[in-house]
Formats: structure tokens, C-alpha cells, sequence
């Protein structure tokens, strides 16, 4: 399997090059990035043989069968469906687009071309997050809400290394676009009732830094979402799951029960690292030419309750 990883410099790109150096039969034969001198150092230091600063010059080349996609959030619906067009199947990071119209176009694009086409909704591959959603169809666990904190510190337009950022990043089409497809994941299905509250914009960037969201699952399960890029502390989010039968606490790929007793997560999956879990499903679905967990047609129902939350907010 021979893959093209587009913004392979970024915070995200470099994840997914990690992962799959650690995949059998896996083999990188370009990267993407804008600036020539980043990308080639990239290429150089990982035995890559292209390096190229436009997706188009890259999904052209024999020798990608697959493309994955850490680039700005803005362009990931135009760039999915120019790979699609291309012939090669797509892993694009979350969000798959940053409005429910674009989302649909990527959707009908796969659908025209019956392509493996995967949108990056890591949650659902975190062990930690796993373990649950086992129990959960096991019928051991019924999840009664979760509880959900995504906060940073992002007062001037940075990445996750704490580089400059060329794009700005949006607290509901990407940070909330976790825990809304996570919860419905969760809970098997739509949610029924969805709402937001968004505290005032940016004076330069132009996206509200407080976020809160609610929603209601179809089984009655709630989730309460609290997302800032003003909170000063450590990075990231943290899911509280309150259950009928426990309490569980997931942070990325860990995962603690309500007193702070970590959980092994050992034999939950081939790895205990969600993007190289991702990524192996990605592969393994091109491979066995399934649908894969994660389809931008199964999230898509994600992206409608974003829209639904947006307009709620207006």
C-alpha cells in the first residue's frame, strides 16, 4: 500500500507518519506541504521518495494508491474529492469539512466513485474509548451522560506544537466534531435535541473562544460539551462517562475509573495509539474492500447535528 500524507510537516502529518512506520506492508511515497524547504526535509529524513507543494502534482503519481489528508480544515472537502477524482482512495482528518454542504459533496463523491473514503474520527479508535463502547454493546454499560472538557490556550492562531498556524481553527467544526460524533457513536444514534452557546468572537481571529453545547441521545443519554481556547492549563479533553455501572474517565488513550484507577487497555486493540489505529483501519478497509468504521457517509450524521448546533447559535 503505497500512501501520499498531505501537510506532512503539521502537528498532525507527523502523527500519521509515525503510525505508519509501525504498519506492515505500508510504504510512504510522497508527502505535501506548502513550503518546499519543510517538506523536503520531511521526505529526507524519512527515505521519502517525493516531496511536492500541491496536492495535485502528488495525487497524479503512480505510485500513490492513497492519500491522507492533515491539512487546513478549509480545504479538506475540495481536496478529498479532488483525490477521489483522482482514483485514490481518502483518510482525511477531522473534520472531513467545515460545513454540512461540503460534507454531503465528499459523500456524494464516494458514493459516485465507490472509493474508501474515511473521515479522522480518532475517538472512536482511542483504546480508552473502545473499551467502552465493547461494554456498551456487550450490554455491561449504559451510558447515562458524558461529560465533556476540550480546552486550550490559543490567544494567537497556533498549531499543537505551538507553531504559527496559516489557517484558524473553529471550536465547533473541528474540537466539538469529536465529542458529537463520539456521542453518537456511543449511543446509537442521532442525537434528538442539540444546542449551543458561543461566547464572543475574537477581535482578530473571528471565532468565538467559549463554546458550550448540549445534546440528548435517542436512548435519553445526555452530553454536556464545554470547549475554550482561553483556558490556561494542560491541553486537550477529557470525557467523563457516568454510567449505570461505573464511572469512567478517558483521557486520549487512557482510561481511569471515577477514583483515578487506570484501566488496562492492553487487549483492546493491535495498538494502544489512536491514530495508528485509524490508520490501520483505513488500510485494512482499502484492502479488503469494505466500508470502513468511521465512513464519511456514517459520520456524516455528526456534521448534521453541527450544522444544527451552528444554527442554534445565530
Amino acid at each position: 500500500m503505497r500512501l501520499c500524507v498531505a501537510g506532512a510537516y503539521g502537528a498532525f502529518g507527523q502523527k500519521h507518519l509515525d503510525a505508519l512506520a509501525a504498519i506492515e506492508g505500508v510504504k510512504v511515497t510522497s508527502v505535501m506541504g506548502p513550503n518546499r524547504d519543510k517538506v523536503e526535509a520531511v521526505a529526507a529524513a524519512g527515505g521519502i521518495g517525493h516531496a511536492g507543494t500541491a496536492l495535485d502534482e502528488c495525487i497524479v503519481r503512480d505510485d500513490v494508491d492513497a492519500v491522507i489528508l492533515s491539512t487546513p480544515t478549509q480545504l479538506h472537502a475540495e481536496q478529498a474529492i479532488a483525490c477521489m477524482q483522482a482514483g485514490k482512495h481518502v483518510l482525511i482528518e477531522i473534520p472531513m469539512a467545515d460545513s454540512l454542504a461540503d460534507a454531503q459533496a465528499v459523500v456524494d463523491k464516494q458514493r459516485e466513485t465507490s472509493l474508501v473514503a474515511m473521515a479522522g474520527q480518532v475517538r472512536r479508535f482511542n483504546p480508552s474509548h473502545q473499551w467502552i463502547h465493547n461494554r456498551v454493546r456487550a450490554g455491561e454499560l449504559t451510558i447515562q451522560q458524558m461529560d465533556v472538557q476540550t480546552y486550550f490556550f490559543r490567544r494567537t492562531n497556533t498549531n499543537a506544537k505551538g507553531e504559527p498556524r496559516s489557517w484558524t481553527d473553529h471550536l465547533l467544526w473541528h474540537h466539538a466534531c469529536h465529542t458529537v460524533d463520539l456521542f453518537q457513536y456511543q449511543t446509537g444514534g442521532t442525537a434528538i435535541e442539540a444546542f449551543g452557546l458561543q461566547g464572543p468572537p475574537h477581535p482578530e481571529l473571528g471565532i468565538a473562544m467559549d463554546m458550550a453545547i448540549g445534546m440528548k441521545g435517542s436512548n435519553g443519554a445526555i452530553c454536556t460539551l464545554s470547549l475554550s481556547f482561553n483556558n490556561e492549563g494542560p491541553f486537550g479533553t477529557y470525557f467523563r462517562y457516568i454510567c449505570d455501572n461505573g464511572t469512567y474517565i478517558a483521557r486520549y488513550d487512557d482510561l481511569f475509573d471515577g477514583n483515578e484507577n487506570q484501566i488496562d487497555l492492553s487487549g483492546v486493540a493491535v495498538s494502544e495509539n489512536g491514530i495508528e489505529l485509524i490508520d490501520r483501519e483505513f488500510i485494512s478497509a482499502i484492502r479488503e474492500g469494505r466500508t470502513p468504521n468511521a465512513s464519511v457517509a456514517d459520520t456524516l450524521s455528526a456534521m448534521r447535528t453541527l450544522d444544527r448546533i451552528e444554527k442554534s447559535m445565530l
